[in-house]
This record gives C-alpha cells, structure tokens and sequence, in this order.
C-alpha cells in the first residue's frame, strides 16, 4: 500500500470544515468513516434481503438434466472464475487491511462470493451431465493457478471492481433470460428452466449490490482526491480484463460463446457495462476523461503537482457530489435507528475546491 493511504491522528472535523484546509491524511480519515459507514448499511441491507442459500434456496433436485452443450459449457465457465475467490479474497486484503470499513467489506464480500462458487458447483451437479469426479477433478486443475491483483493500489482496484461487478450481473442476467426462455439465440430454445432461471436471479442481484457498493467507493474516490481517482479510472478503463481469464484452461472458447450467443461480448461491454458504469459515476467517455487529465497541469494540487480546473470539467462534479451526499444520508438514517450518539455520526464535508469551480460557471 502507498504510503499516502496511510491515516495520521487529529481532531474530528466539523460538519462546515474546508476540506482543501485539511492534511491528505486527513481526507483519508474522512474517506474511511465513510467506508465504514457504507460497510455496516452495506451488511443491514445484506442481511435482510439477500440472505440467501446455495443449498436450500433452490429446488435442485428438480432441475433440467437435458440442457444444450452451449449452457453446460457456460455453466462451467461461470464456475471456473468464482474459482479464484481464494485469490481475490487474500490478495485483495493486502492492500486494504489497514482499512476498517474497507477490509470489512472485503470479508463480507468474500463470503458472498463464495456462495456464488457453491451455487455454480450445485448447477454443475444438479444438470446430471457433471459428475462429482469430473467437478473435484476440474476444481483441483483451477486452483492449481493463482490469480494476482491486476494493480496494488486501493484506488484503482475499486474502479475495476466497478466494471467488473456490473460485467458480471450482465453475464448472470443474460443467461437468465435464456433459462426463462426469453434469449432469441436459436442455441438456447430448448433451455428454459425456471430453477437456473432463479439462481441466475438470485446471483445477479448480489452482483448488483456488490457494484453499487464499490460505485460509492469509486466516488468518494472522486470526490476527495479527484485527480489521482481521474487518473486510475482511466488506467482501468484502458487497460481492463475479467479476472482469471489468462489462466482458465480454454477460456477462449468460452469467451467467444458468450459473444457468439450474445450473453456477453464487446457490444454487452461497451453498452451495458462501461457505458452504465461511466453514467453513473458522472462520465460521458473515457476519451472526455483523458482530455481533462491532459489539461489539468498548470496549477499546484493538494499534493504540490501543476494542474488546471480542467480536471474539474472530466466529470459531473455536481452529479457526485449529490449521490455522495444521499450515500451518507442512507448511512445516517441508519445511524440513527440504532441509536449512534452525535459525536459518533458519519457526518459529510463539501470539498470547497468543487465548490468554488461550480460558483465560477
């Protein structure tokens, strides 16, 4: 972890402080309540109404037994990269232990990844055309590979997770339209079965609460240190791949079907997955997002580099600002159905750097 994420120790903020008088270290104190608070609403809202069961949320016993050679070999593609939760759980905590809210959430979310890997193993089993052997067999020869972390900071890590979380709801949402019968592609037409209907259902929507967790990490990111999260938001987009797809044996294949079959492909990638997640974070290209990066080096930052307020005009500062805002007011709604004292509130501070750019318009 750079030493920049780092916390030092000083007094709590009020409510109206300037954040461009606070310390770096004091904008990461600010980012960490926030995560913490983000953390435990992220676990009340998980533990009422997606407590699901790998096992017994779904009548397995009665699923088809005759599905096509195209939705086997997706099945087996989905199990394979739920495979490296091992990885993506340990590697993942090295660059965020130090953090409260943000190693919290990782083991949560570690958990109910894992639940997505025994869901996979359950439909394998269940379809009748897996044998146990074959599954161990297959489990054994994954995990005979590592993944590795594809940068080692926390602030890029967060925006992949953004595009990937959403890559993946898209790819579980699809294959649900062909178990419902609803998928156009000719493979699919003697595929329905409303038992992997529900589980692509049921995992889908914890993919959507894991993106919405990581989109507000990604914009407290941007709100607080909006250049360096500009810049790592670009890298990812860039440079961005699923995970685990070098060392899944015939991954290839497996990715030429889904696009083959319109499950997921550069088309899925680029209209429901970059295109959403940019929207959301307040974005209209990448190519508008480097423009600014390219034009924001003629006057000092908080960290002493040259930059314009150009970097300002990348993004909808004010679409974040306000979906910052109604994040910290759902975790103070929280705070306050359980009784959390005043002087113990996740209380929100304006960065008055956006502030004063909105007033120059």
């Amino acid at each position: 972890m750079h030493s920049i994420d780092s916390l030092g120790e000083f007094a709590v903020p009020s409510r109206h402080y300037s954040v461009s008088q606070l310390s770096i270290n004091e904008r990461h104190k600010l980012m960490e309540r926030a995560f913490v608070g983000l953390f435990r609403w992220y676990v009340d809202r998980s533990q009422t109404t997606r407590n699901w069961n790998p096992d017994r949320s779904f009548d397995w016993k009665n699923m088809r037994q005759d599905h096509s050679p195209e939705v086997m070999q997706i099945l087996e593609g989905f199990f394979a990269v739920e495979q490296y939760i091992p990885d993506y759980s340990a590697h993942g905590m090295t660059i965020m232990r130090e953090s409260y809210g943000r190693s919290s959430f990782h083991l949560r979310w570690g958990m109910e990844e894992e639940r997505h890997a025994d869901l996979w193993r359950n439909a394998l089993l269940f379809s009748g055309q897996r044998t146990l052997d074959w599954v161990e067999d297959y489990t054994d020869q994954l995990r005979g590979q590592e993944w590795g972390l594809p940068w080692d900071n926390p602030c890029h890590m967060v925006f992949y997770t953004v595009f990937q979380e959403r890559a993946t709801q898209v790819n579980y949402l699809n294959l649900g339209l062909a178990a419902r019968g609803e998928e156009s592609h000719e493979v699919f037409a003697n595929d329905a079965d409303p038992v992997l209907a529900k589980a692509c259902q049921m995992i889908a929507v914890d993919e959507a609460a894991h993106y919405n967790f990581f989109l507000e990490g990604a914009r407290l990111w941007l709100y607080y240190f909006p250049e360096r999260a500009l810049e790592a938001l670009a890298d990812v987009l860039r440079h961005f791949t699923m995970p685990a797809r070098n060392i899944i044996p015939n991954y290839d294949a497996f990715g030429e079907l889904l696009h083959r079959t319109s499950i997921f492909g550069l088309r899925q990638h680029a209209r429901d997955v970059v295109k959403v997640a940019l929207e959301n974070l307040g974005a209209e290209s990448l190519r508008k997002i480097e423009e600014g990066i390219r034009r924001s080096r003629e006057i000092p930052n908080e960290l002493g580099k040259i930059r314009t307020s150009a970097i300002f005009e990348s993004l909808d500062f004010s679409h974040i600002e306000n979906r910052v805002k109604q994040m910290f007011g759902r975790v103070n709604r929280l705070e306050a159905e359980i009784g959390v004292p005043e002087e113990q509130v996740t209380k929100f501070v304006l960065n008055p750097e956006l502030q004063a750019h909105f007033a120059a318009l």
